[in-house]
């Protein structure tokens, strides 16, 4: 049995420091891990449905296999293993802005992170994803690159954003960017925290087709009651 609470690592980084912990959930029994900025949760354990989901809706729109991917937001690695766990996929590049974190996978740290690192599909890249996104340079070995999907797990929403530079990827100019990433009938999927937001559901009509958010619906152990995460996709011009 592992100990009731442990802080499992600690670095400093771009954005401000962040940890690692472990710790025993009373509610369920079992071990939950936990990445904070600073005094701010930015992922947990205990929630992964919508994580997996944003991955597996965007591959379920893909037809043929050898495909490509991308994921924006390393985060506990759920998406990036629900890629993996797709066996038409034979390429994901993961870009994560904390090099910390891609550590922590790589040193076994967490629960996924063996089989992330060692799978030989996938790559962990340290990067600015939205930076990348508007240099259409997600693969850093090859610029240009443009992918089958596009799978993005980092700001809490659209208008909940970890940081104000991440704001044109939201925007009309920022989701043409993106486009330029993707090939014919690529998909783009985006995790949000936050309900369905009809001026970000315009905006990415205006470039792509397909556009739908559909709520994702997982039960909260610590409330009792069901959660709801959304996730946005859409579909690249054929």
């Amino acid at each position: 049995m592992s100990a009731r609470f442990e802080e499992l690592a600690w670095s400093p980084s771009p954005i401000g420091e962040v940890s690692l912990r472990r710790r025993r959930e009373p509610t369920t029994g079992v071990d939950v891990y936990e990445v904070k900025l600073g005094d701010e949760f930015l992922m947990s354990s205990l929630f992964t449905v919508a994580e997996v989901e944003v991955a597996r809706l965007a591959l379920a729109r893909l037809t043929g296999d050898r495909l490509d991917v991308v994921v924006g937001g390393l985060g506990l690695g759920y998406t990036a293993q629900a890629v993996l766990d797709d066996v038409r996929v034979r390429d994901l590049v993961v870009v994560d802005l904390l090099q910390p974190v891609i550590a922590w996978h790589q040193q076994g740290l967490l629960p996924l992170g063996g089989a992330l690192s060692s799978d030989p599909r996938c790559r962990l890249v340290q990067g600015d994803f939205f930076a990348m996104s508007a240099d259409a340079a997600l693969d850093p070995a090859a610029p240009g690159r443009r992918f089958d999907a596009v799978i993005v797990d980092i700001d809490h929403s659209p208008g909940d954003l970890l940081d104000d530079g991440n704001a044109p990827f939201y925007r009309p100019a920022g989701i043409e960017r993106l486009a330029a990433s993707l090939r014919q009938g690529g998909v783009f999927s985006l995790w949000s925290n936050d309900p369905p937001d009809a001026e970000y559901l315009a905006a990415l009509a205006a470039v792509f087709v397909d556009v739908e958010a559909q709520v994702i619906t997982f039960p909260n152990p610590l409330q009792g009651r069901p959660a709801t995460n959304t996730v946005y996709l859409a579909s690249a011009r054929g």
